[in-house]
């Protein structure tokens, strides 16, 4: 039930979805008047087929007058961003399109702070003080995983202290975000797996998020059963392009429920991601589960629409069937359930709760939870 809080609720952003939308890249150009654009993806995406359709839509769009920067880290931090910027400035670019994974999108977006705010380092960027309007950003995702196409935030690591930033505002969002299911079909299947199961995390963490916000919690709901329907599909026959449409969808569909906030699984892979360079995707699908299960100690029937949208039938304990659920999925997907296997020292895992506290999604978990009981979690998953 609603308290008496005011909730804000947003979903703005400009989509085209389906084969070949790509195509709206001419759209996006003449919608902005965009003369020149920087392109920001990531060294990997560079000889892949995804990259070669992009790459020539954009020629043709814009006669070849662009800007390329491909050195976008596995997980972003504040010298890409950086880096981004003088490649953008050298270039005299006017707008920036972000193609790849959640690490090119959140470096392109976070790059526009830059340029709004050139003399600043990025973590001293004003948040408060952002323009209505900053360059024309243009998204398109060749995984289905962060839909970071609609978000309006970036995580962004900060190289001097070692900590993941979360850097958001509304302005951030994107002015168009193409989903085309053609450029994610090279996905590997790991990969698939991975970004699937990050998608999965999302709906499922903001479902259960206690703040106020039905129409995010549809939308959590039905990429929920989105994602258990085709990921598997995805991840087995990686040429399926309703599996590959449709698990766009559910990580779009994520990250919007994901404006309502997240939950103690993101804290967690959070510290994964910026002490050992677990990827992101991963790191949520080792750590939900049990997530879920701390979470169901105290309240397992906030988990009956989850096991609902997961086909199962509703037991004494739906939290319990939502976490078992989960690490079958993981199985068939190929995904470990221990931290020992990603070479995650046991040592260490007092560091790594030390990090999580730190973060800020697991303060919007559902059941409160300090040091102590992160550091329990990273015991029973190592």
């Amino acid at each position: 039930m609603f308290n008496h809080d005011v909730s804000y609720f947003r979903f703005p952003v400009e989509m085209r979805f389906g084969v070949g939308a790509r195509n709206s890249l001419s759209e996006f150009a003449q919608t902005f008047c965009s003369q020149r654009p920087l392109l920001v993806t990531d060294p990997g995406l560079i000889e892949t087929s995804a990259f070669q359709l992009v790459l020539r839509q954009i020629e043709q769009t814009w006669n070849e007058s662009y800007a390329l920067f491909s050195n976008v880290h596995a997980n972003p931090s504040d010298d890409d961003v950086e880096q981004a910027w003088h490649c953008y400035q050298k270039n005299q670019c006017d707008s920036v399109i972000g193609l790849g994974g959640g690490s090119a999108l959140d470096a392109a977006r976070a790059m526009r702070l830059k340029v709004a705010f050139p003399k600043l380092p990025l973590q001293q960027i004003p948040m408060d003080q952002l323009p209505d309007k900053l360059i024309p950003f243009c998204a398109i995702p060749t995984t289905s995983g962060t839909g970071s196409e609609v978000g309006r935030s970036s995580v962004i690591t900060i190289q001097e202290t070692n900590r993941k930033a979360i850097i958001g505002a509304p302005s951030l969002i994107s002015d168009l975000a193409i989903l085309d299911p053609e450029l994610t079909v090279g996905l590997p299947a790991h990969l698939t797996a991975y970004t699937g199961m990050d998608a999965m995390t999302h709906a499922i963490e903001s479902y259960v998020c206690p703040l106020f916000h039905p129409m995010c919690d549809a939308i959590a709901i039905d990429a929920i059963r989105i994602t258990c329907r085709y990921l598997p599909v995805a991840y087995a026959d990686g040429n399926n392009i309703e599996a590959r449409g449709m698990m766009q969808i559910a990580a779009a569909m994520g990250a919007t429920a994901f404006q309502k906030d997240l939950g103690a699984a993101h804290s967690l892979s959070h510290a994964l991601t910026s002490l050992f360079g677990t990827q992101h995707g991963l790191a949520n699908a080792i750590t939900l589960p049990a997530v879920v299960r701390f979470n169901g100690q105290k309240n397992s029937s906030q988990y009956e629409r989850v096991a609902q949208a997961m086909g199962l039938d509703i037991s004494s304990d739906p939290a319990g069937d939502v976490a078992n659920y989960l690490e079958k999925m993981n199985h068939q997907l190929g995904i470990t359930q221990r931290l020992r296997d990603l070479n995650v020292p046991n040592e260490r895992l007092a560091e790594l709760a030390d990090h999580a506290l730190e973060d800020p999604c697991h303060l919007t978990n559902p059941r409160k939870c300090g040091q102590t009981d992160l550091l329990k979690l990273y015991e029973e998953l190592w």
